[in-house]
């Protein structure tokens, strides 16, 4: 029986394109309706005339609608998929970055951790639950899947102020399998191209992915703990069933130290390799952005590069008009992989899955993290639910860094939901970017004044 599937933020240049072309194969989905949501009139049209040429040539059963207000296409919805960002991206972001700065704090990265990660909660907050106000009203019972960042505090906002169901894909996990891939390469043969890395930069991602995807078939790691502050638990032979663990960190302690050098010191550390890489870890960490120490130098991190990542979206745009506009060959497409929506929707349908990585609610599968909190780890998907797998604690450094990211998370989430200033200077001070009260203070008076065309919750 057909259901329907509504995509908001159809036009994202990371996550729609690819999204769109796992649901166009989806043998599950056949039969069913497709609707886009886009607030950019112009890219929606090229969005929907693409699905129209996909579902053509492809000989897929689909039906599509499209609409710039979701409220037309969510009546009766079985599934909402959300990717959205307050706009202009990168101007915001690049701001959330240099805000700080002014007052002599240097985020790391300034996306989900760190005070960006608190402007980027926010704004991005009351858009989120303005959306599942709107599915409570028109189809309570749909299940609402979350790309968006800050993608766990997303998460938490609607499992505590709504009724709607949600769960959190991100694909992180890769980088796991990335790193797996770079330190055991001589025994699995992968070929591994020259200067592979998980930082943020256009140049390295696909062959991050490139040697990912050589690895999945040959071994399966398990990882658990916050979404881009995951752990690696267990690291097997997909064949064998051998434990790589030992061998893993044998030799990825033995490479050069240029690759991922801040994961392998906290390896060292804490017992458990941390798997997003260097760039993204470095949001959550304490250690990362002393002006003496230097870390950023140190550890080389990566700024996230908002020109390029523009020009990279722009591209996009230019790709997708070649394909509508100019019959540019959509072939590249069957191999498309999403963020795993396709999945997740046919499990709940029904065929029972297990997912390597979902962001839930935390129901006791971390035995010391607190109820409530949104956790990311692996997860069987059936007809009834989502039920991730009970991995039990932590080690207690490890779990004592999540509970202090919860907390600020937690905090975060209240000052956007109810414009609490309060609640908003909390979350400022226990983030680990920050180590000065007058300091935090400043950032977020900052914030305020200059975002408050976006935040009419503080007014």
């Amino acid at each position: 029986m057909g259901i329907k599937v509504v995509i908001i933020g159809a036009g994202s240049a990371i996550f729609g394109l690819e999204t769109l072309a796992t649901l166009v194969r989806s043998p599950r989905l056949q039969g069913s309706t497709l609707a886009l949501v886009d607030l950019n009139a112009e890219g929606l049209a090229l969005i929907e005339a693409l699905a129209r040429r996909l579902i053509r040539e492809w000989r897929a059963d689909l039906t599509i609608e499209s609409s710039t207000r979701r409220e037309e296409v969510l009546d009766g919805a079985d599934f909402v998929i959300v990717s959205i960002e307050v706009s202009p991206r990168e101007e915001l972001w690049r701001r959330d970055w240099e805000i700080p700065l002014q007052f002599g704090v240097r985020q790391p990265y300034g996306e989900n951790g760190g005070p960006g990660g608190l402007a980027h909660t926010l704004r991005q907050v009351p858009e989120m639950l303005a959306i599942v106000r709107d599915m409570e009203r028109l189809c309570p019972e749909a299940w609402l899947i979350n790309f968006s960042n800050p993608l766990p505090r997303l998460c938490l906002a609607v499992s505590r102020y709504s009724r709607i169901k949600v769960v959190g894909l991100c694909h992180q996990l890769d980088i796991a399998y990335m790193m797996a891939g770079v330190a055991l390469a001589h025994r699995y043969a992968i070929d591994v191209p020259a200067g592979v890395n998980s930082n943020a930069h256009p140049d390295t991602w696909s062959k991050a992915r490139y040697v990912a995807e050589q690895m999945k078939p040959k071994v399966d790691i398990k990882a658990a703990g916050l979404n881009h502050f995951t752990w690696i638990l267990d690291l097997r032979d997909r064949q064998t069933g051998e434990d790589l663990y030992p061998a893993f960190r044998q030799t990825l302690m033995a490479l050069p130290r240029e690759f991922e050098p801040l994961t392998r010191a906290v390896f060292e550390i804490a017992g458990l390799c941390p798997v997003p890489g260097d760039s993204h870890l470095a949001e959550y960490l304490p250690w990362c952005h002393d002006p003496q120490s230097r870390p950023w130098e140190k550890y080389n991190l990566y700024l996230y590069e908002w020109d390029r990542s523009r020009l990279r979206r722009e591209a996009q745009w230019q790709r997708i008009k070649a394909m509508v506009q100019e019959g540019a060959p959509v072939d590249a497409l069957q191999q498309a992989r999403g963020e795993g929506a396709a999945e997740i929707i046919a499990g709940l349908l029904g065929e029972e899955v297990y997912y390597p990585a979902v962001n839930i609610a935390n129901r006791g599968h971390i035995a010391n993290l607190p109820d409530g909190a949104i956790v990311e780890l692996p997860a069987l998907v059936g007809g009834r639910g989502i039920y991730g797998l009970n991995i039990g604690p932590l080690p207690e450094v490890i779990a004592e860094l999540c509970r202090r990211e919860i907390k600020v998370a937690d905090l975060a989430v209240e000052a956007a939901a109810h414009g609490d200033q309060r609640a908003a200077l909390q979350a400022m001070v226990l983030d680990p970017c920050i180590n000065d009260l007058d300091t935090a203070r400043s950032i977020l008076d900052a914030y305020l004044t200059e975002y408050a065309p976006y935040l009419p919750q503080f007014r």
